[in-house]
């Protein structure tokens, strides 16, 4: 497929401004990008789509989710809301133990239909790749089946998905050193053999894995060729960020803990860090210091961190507002942390951003000013949205 793409008021690439733009497209990919007057020779024979003045930003990257789950914890957000700690509910049994409980008695129809209706709702605002988690299962089995509905999911969604292992927490009953023996001994050579996962991630912190299990499930992912990645520092602080680095993750996620030493690490290692706004501002934690961070030089990214307890949220675009106000990134920064550096976070520089070799994935603004959205706050102003050069919204015909 060849088509040129002209009448773009305002691109970003985000790295470069550009007005008054266009981009080739052939097989999927960007192959030019630049003023639309000096479009060259070659491609102006190719079949054209005029967009009409508006502008545009590249796909979004959402590069931390947990997007397939069962049920809901509308009651332990009210009980958060009345000022139960999320810390006490986890203890108690309920929290990520209650949506365990959920989803094992969800069928993988089931479990892939609910997710498919909410990658959906990702899609609609811009959202064209998507790292989704396990670790609802807890058991080998159970998140084996998650596994496979996140496959399925792969095979089937219009955006780019990319598949985690979680170790999320020991489950009821486990003792700790067999769950940690059975995850490295058993689970993580399975999910490497069948390919179900791109990566391992594991949640260090209170109430979960210590700084020593963590290295542990790490190491055994590398062992496997696995990409690995963390949960760190968002209840307290643990090490796991100098984990991170030290181990050449590809990113150390939450960070609403860390200290300047903990992003002088990320800087050197090349590390991502991930802030998830949702789940600061949602269980009241501190906002992670986005911009110090950026600043040390980290490579700072934005994801929603989507799940049903602690970060039920579905728009990338408040994300990015709650960092521009909180977190202190400009717009410009905001966007680029929610396109080409949550891609390197996935391990992908040919994602989330519109250049030459780069996958063909842009939102189009309903606005010729394409940061509109993140001034709009609650209204996205999203007019279609093309993954790999085609459109996937609005569909065909509508």
């Amino acid at each position: 497929m060849k088509q040129v793409f002209t009448g773009i008021a305002e691109l970003y690439t985000p790295r470069e401004r550009l007005e008054r733009a266009a981009f080739a497209v052939r097989d999927g990919r960007f192959v030019w990008v630049g003023a639309e007057k000096d479009l060259p020779e070659e491609y102006r024979t190719w079949p054209r789509a005029d967009l009409g003045g508006r502008g545009a930003v590249p796909g979004l990257v959402d590069a931390h989710s947990h997007l397939v789950y069962g049920g809901n914890r509308l009651g332990e957000y009210l009980k958060r809301a009345r000022g139960e700690s999320y810390e006490a509910i986890l203890a108690a049994g309920g929290g990520i133990y209650a949506t365990v409980r959920a989803t094992h008695a969800a069928s993988e129809d089931e479990l892939y239909e609910w997710a498919k209706a909410r990658a959906a709702l990702f899609l609609a605002q811009g959202v064209t790749a998507i790292e989704i988690k396990s670790g609802y299962g807890l058991l080998p089995e159970a998140e084996l089946k998650m596994l496979r509905v996140i496959r399925r999911l792969q095979e089937t969604l219009p955006q780019h998905v990319f598949p985690t292992l979680l170790a999320h927490v020991v489950p009821q009953g486990w003792e700790r050193k067999k769950y940690v023996a059975m995850f490295t001994g058993e689970l993580i050579p399975e999910v490497a053999r069948s390919g179900l996962a791109e990566a391992v991630d594991v949640f260090c912190d209170e109430g979960a894995f210590t700084l020593k299990e963590t290295r542990r499930i790490l190491e055994a992912a590398l062992l496997h060729n696995l990409k690995i990645k963390l949960h760190a520092e968002q209840i307290a602080h643990t090490g796991a960020t100098k984990l991170a680095a030290e181990l050449g993750a590809l990113s150390a996620d939450h960070l609403e803990q860390t200290t300047s030493a903990d992003w002088e690490a990320l800087a050197q290692s090349g590390t991502v860090g991930t802030v998830l706004p949702g789940a600061a501002v949602i269980l009241r934690k501190p906002f992670p210091n986005a911009r110090a961070m950026w600043d040390a030089g980290v490579r700072v990214a934005i994801a929603t961190d989507h799940n049903p307890g602690s970060s039920p949220l579905f728009s990338p675009w408040l994300g990015m507002q709650l960092t521009v106000s909180l977190g202190r990134l400009s717009l410009e920064e905001a966007l680029m942390a929610h396109t080409e550096n949550a891609a390197l976070a996935l391990g992908r520089a040919d994602l989330g951003k519109i250049e030459p070799g780069a996958w063909a994935d842009f939102v189009v603004v309903d606005s010729p000013h394409a940061l509109k959205p993140l001034y709009h706050w609650g209204n996205q102003l999203i007019y279609a949205v093309y993954v790999s050069g085609n459109k996937a919204l609005p569909p065909s015909g509508a």
